[in-house]
């Protein structure tokens, strides 16, 4: 099992930012460009489903760790940009590597 919710939420946020980075690089262009929707279906559908479980490690983290709203609104803001989630982490990783 995980060791803490900030553990869980880190993995879900490279989950999930990896996910819209393959709908952004390799399923859109697939889908304009080889003409191939199915690309688009199948990856926005596992992107939709890791989004969705992404929010959840949000709010899990945040009521178990007593996150200040600045995390959580940012956690969530970072998920509408490609690598967004990966800037999070490393503040993430600096800021629990202080402690």
């Amino acid at each position: 099992m995980l060791q803490s919710p900030i553990k869980l939420f880190r993995i879900m946020g490279v989950i999930e930012g990896g996910s819209l980075l393959v709908l952004l690089a390799v399923a859109m262009p697939l889908k304009y460009m080889m003409d191939m929707p199915m690309a688009v279906r199948i990856v926005g559908s596992l992107h939709g489903f890791f989004f969705i479980m992404y929010i959840l490690a949000i709010g899990y983290t945040a009521f178990r760790v007593r996150w200040f709203w600045k995390w959580v609104f940012g956690a969530v803001a970072v998920a509408f940009i490609p690598f967004g989630n990966f800037v999070l982490d490393s503040k993430l990783q600096r800021k629990l590597n202080k402690k």
